[in-house]
């Protein structure tokens, strides 16, 4: 069976630390921060780990699993 290819946009977006977590960015916190409260721009500055089903086919997509 050939080799799986990672597929790009998964690659660019997403992080699987050494615990095998993935982790992303959340979303909406680049442009039009003018008109967001410092509370919400704060709350969106951190990284999300991704769980159960959604974590799976990241790492699949990754060629991890």
């Amino acid at each position: 069976m050939p080799k799986l290819k990672t597929h790009s946009g998964t690659k660019k977006r997403m992080k699987v630390n050494k615990n095998g977590k993935v982790l992303r960015r959340k979303a909406t916190g680049n442009h039009l921060l003018e008109k967001k409260s410092a509370a919400r721009k704060r709350t969106l500055a951190g990284v999300k780990e991704l769980t159960g089903k959604q974590a799976k086919n990241v790492k699949m997509k990754l060629g991890l699993k």
